[in-house]
């Protein structure tokens, strides 16, 4: 199949492999555009058709709109395959287009790309055809926030500005609209791991890159924590010479990349140790260095984002706005307005004295440890944790849940035992089998003063359909207090 044609997917078979339960996410919004272009879609999923129930809808749904919408063009309904996927659908077709969270080394993967067929994403879809320059943003965490921080600063300039990616919203939602506009967009996409794998097959690298951290995660889909470092650093490979790698001075690891990159380098760290341009702290502002002089751009004390953590992705964020000529104006305006997103540590309300923090995207020890560096101040947490494995060591989180913690209620999941271990006796655990019974407990624990913390450093599945309905249990849960 001719992937250099966007014409090419007209009558063509498509497998659409993982469809997702997010509305516009990388299956659904794959399943659309595939669909609007005149793809002869098979839809397969090891999840049932009651799991997929709303998916299968949306699609459906989107299927009625087209036939309408595009009356000189074959609209194909698209074929489900639910709770199974059979090896023809993968052998006998011109394309299968993968959803980023089906394991790479997939059998049925595999013997299509022994027939020679193109496994392609929704990623690896945009980037081939989007005619507008790319900022990516990457790492283990803070890369959604980063993400989202960046978006705000573009839409002062630009209200135009597209943001999608890993922060569950398909960039092929915006292609089409893309490839007929008259003038250059801003284009913002996180980038997980796993959707830089799946840009495989293209040689295009993002305009600019950012690579905000890396820390031991997804254990359970890589052999080791060397091969995660290097499904990151895989998208500033791909880079030339005319592009642009923003990188964590800070974090060792993170340094290391810019010597596998032929991208131009800009810096950031909280202190400017380092040589070169980039972005850090000086005398209450943040300050950027290019060519040796220093400016001072916004002033810390009027960051609307809290958190430590939190000062490293506005310098990142500053570095893409200076890279790609915002004003300090524009930049600030986001920083004084944006507070974050939603189930990141995310102060949900506060009750009879006690705050309610959701911080459910934390779905790794250090992303938990994070939360508790944050709140854990005079052991006042009540910390809702525990869930699904990602193979990952917990050793660190049960130390700092001493440190930080009074309480701790523990979720359901195969992770939850290994974690029980790792905190042993150093404070009250409670159990509890659903989050509106964690809710109830945490709430009966804490006093005055205290804060009841969802900050997991687990996985989500198995209680809940993603980290986001776990998050949105939980504040359903608070507001019912």
């Amino acid at each position: 199949m001719d992937l250099s044609k966007i014409s090419s997917f007209q009558d063509a078979v498509v497998t659409l492999m993982g469809l997702g339960r997010y509305k516009q996410g990388s299956g659904i919004g794959a399943a659309k555009w595939l669909m609007r272009h005149g793809a002869q879609l098979v839809i397969t999923d090891l999840k049932s058709e009651e799991e997929l129930k709303e998916s299968v809808e949306e699609v459906t749904g989107w299927y009625e709109r087209y036939k309408k919408e595009y009356p000189g063009r074959e609209i194909y309904a698209p074929v489900f395959v639910l709770g199974e996927h059979r090896a023809e659908n993968f052998t006998d077709v011109d394309l299968v287009v993968q959803n980023p969270g089906v394991p790479r080394e997939s059998a049925f993967v595999k013997s299509a790309k022994e027939r020679g067929i193109s496994v392609e994403s929704d990623m690896s879809l945009f980037f081939r055809f989007c005619p507008f320059p790319i900022y990516a943003v990457t790492g283990t965490r803070g890369k959604s926030t980063t993400t989202a921080l960046i978006g705000e600063m573009f839409k002062q300039k630009d209200p135009r500005t597209v943001v999608a990616g890993n922060i569950a919203v398909s960039p092929l939602e915006f292609l089409d609209e893309l490839m007929v506009a008259s003038e250059p967009t801003p284009i913002i996409l996180e980038l997980s791991s796993w959707l830089i794998e799946s840009l495989g097959n293209v040689r295009r690298g993002p305009d600019i890159a950012v690579f905000t951290n890396v820390y031991e995660d997804h254990l359970n889909r890589y052999a080791s924590f060397a091969d995660y470092i290097a499904s990151k650093e895989a998208l500033f490979v791909r880079q030339g010479s005319d592009q642009w790698a923003v990188l964590n001075f800070e974090h060792e690891i993170v340094r290391g990349t810019a010597g596998k990159t032929e991208a131009k380098k800009m810096w950031f760290a909280k202190e400017g140790t380092f040589e070169g341009d980039g972005a850090y702290v000086q005398g209450g502002f943040i300050v950027f260095r290019k060519d040796g002089s220093v400016e001072p751009v916004f002033p810390t004390s009027e960051i609307k984002l809290q958190g430590d953590h939190n000062l490293q992705n506005v310098l990142a964020a500053v570095c893409v706005g200076k890279i790609a000529g915002l004003s300090n104006e524009q930049m600030a305006e986001a920083l004084r307005t944006f507070g974050g997103l939603p189930g990141r540590q995310e102060v949900v309300r506060e009750v009879n004295g006690i705050t309610y923090v959701n911080d459910t995207t934390a779905t790794s020890p250090d992303g938990a440890i994070a939360a508790l560096e944050r709140f854990g101040e005079g052991k006042k947490v009540v910390l809702i944790a525990g869930g699904a494995s990602k193979n990952l060591p917990f050793d660190k989180l049960g130390e700092e849940i001493g440190r930080t913690c009074k309480t701790v209620v523990l979720l359901e999941g195969d992770a939850t035992d290994a974690l029980d271990a790792a905190i042993g006796d150093t404070v009250l655990k409670l159990r509890a089998d659903s989050m509106a019974k964690a809710v109830e407990a945490a709430s009966s624990a804490a006093q005055f003063g205290d804060v009841v913390l969802l900050s997991p450093g687990t996985a989500s599945f198995g209680m809940f359909k993603n980290e986001y309905d776990r998050g949105d249990q939980f504040v359903e849960a608070v507001r019912g207090l």
